[in-house]
């Protein structure tokens, strides 16, 4: 199973775009919402709404609404209150949902929104419709023509130019990888063995230990593991992550099975603690070269259970590296998981495009920009960061559209 045109958009800012776009007329110019999802299918709206209708309880779920707004469905506490008000609730909102592993919250104007179908059940029509792409910012006439001859120096010239514009700050590093499985080149390596904070980047890690358990018949992977599993890979929830590692005895119990059992992939990866109840997990190190070899064995099945671990990472989830990165065609397979704290924000995965000529060109796209303090506002500085590996994710798909001559791509 993979995700395709069914990806989700969890990203906000697609429907501020949407929401600029449209008549002052039908918008109330004094009233906010809180919004906590925009997706182009309705069923997992609907689906997203009962995992924060369980978080911020009845009191908040009674007004939760399924909303339409353009191609989008969206996920809206109607409160019709003052922007500061909003604000205050987003921020409550978000401090709860973020220790839930989900999403952050955001005020967004009020309008008359159209509820489609009933709130309550699955009526909502989960038809696919189409989906607007985050803007990309403009490329250079030189960037351009690098990102097809050496996708590596188009990538190192993009971010020397967001560091000379100083969209990348001072105390940020960032690191990139990718590999192309259909040439068995390395065509980006940017800070590749540099430990950096793994974030929920590592939960994929976890799960390979658990399933190397399962494999030495210490294990049973059941209903309950698998829904767990689930949970931690596609919703990225801590408290299921913290359940798979206990399953396979602690954190640095997972660290020794990997590089014990597999010294090949793990080279670099420290792993000391369970993910705190506020989300901050801080302490937790991998490098990217450790992710861009774990892919690798996944995607050749050379470490156990790799092939419920692609099923996982293609489950429908948030992404920095497909949704939003408007020149990778849609029917485009993806497999990831990303990271995102107050100081890391990254993804690691494998983009399998199709060419005309029918065939599959899988390759992966690692990159982790880092912060050494907090950022002061978690939810701007997470999308603009988003979006630098989305231009970066971009950048590559066009190398290796010229690579492999993918023009035509459906």
């Amino acid at each position: 199973m993979c995700r395709a045109i069914f990806k989700p958009l969890l990203y906000l800012l697609v429907a501020l775009l949407s929401l600029a776009a449209m008549p002052t007329a039908t918008i109330a110019a004094d009233r906010y919402d809180v919004s906590y999802l925009w997706h182009r299918d309705a069923t997992s709206v609907l689906d997203y709404r009962k995992q924060v209708a369980r978080v911020l309880g009845p009191g908040v779920s009674k007004d939760l609404k399924v909303v339409a707004n353009a191609d989008l469905f969206g996920l809206v506490y109607t409160r019709r209150g003052d922007s500061a008000g909003a604000a205050q609730v987003a921020r409550n909102h978000t401090r709860l949902l973020r220790s839930r592993g989900l999403e952050a919250a955001a005020p967004i104007r009020s309008q008359d929104w159209a509820l489609p179908g009933n709130n309550s059940d699955r009526s909502v029509s989960s038809a696919s419709v189409t989906t607007p792409s985050l803007p990309r910012s403009k490329l250079t006439t030189n960037e351009r023509d690098r990102e097809i001859r050496d996708i590596g120096a188009a990538v190192e010239d993009y971010i020397k130019r967001l560091r000379r514009e100083g969209k990348l700050a001072s105390d940020e590093r960032t690191g990139w990888s990718v590999y192309d499985f259909t040439t068995g080149e390395k065509l980006v390596t940017i800070n590749e063995d540099v430990q950096f904070q793994a974030a929920s980047l590592v939960k994929p890690f976890i799960a390979a230990a658990f399933f190397h358990r399962v494999q030495q018949g210490e294990l049973v992977y059941g209903s309950k593991s698998r829904r767990h599993m689930e949970r931690m890979i596609q919703h990225s929830d801590n408290n299921s992550t913290n359940w798979v590692t206990r399953q396979a005895g602690g954190p640095q119990a997972v660290e020794r099975i990997l590089k014990r059992h597999y010294p090949g992939v793990f080279q670099e990866t420290h792993l000391v603690e369970y993910i705190p109840a506020d989300g901050r997990t801080y302490r937790n190190k991998a490098s990217i070269h450790d992710y861009s070899r774990f892919l690798h064995a996944v995607w050749t099945e050379d470490i156990p259970g790799a092939r419920e671990i692609k099923r996982l990472m293609s489950l429908p989830g948030s992404d920095r590296i497909y949704t939003g990165a408007r020149d990778i065609p849609k029917g485009t397979e993806v497999y990831n998981k990303t990271g995102s704290t107050a100081r890391v924000c990254g993804d690691m995965g494998i983009l399998n495009v199709q060419g005309r000529d029918g065939r599959r060109y899988p390759y992966t796209v690692i990159g982790i920009i880092e912060k050494q303090q907090s950022a002061r506002n978690y939810t701007t500085w997470i999308r603009s960061r988003s979006d630098v590996i989305r231009n970066v994710s971009n950048i590559v798909y066009q190398g290796i559209a010229q690579h492999h001559n993918l023009d035509g791509v459906l």
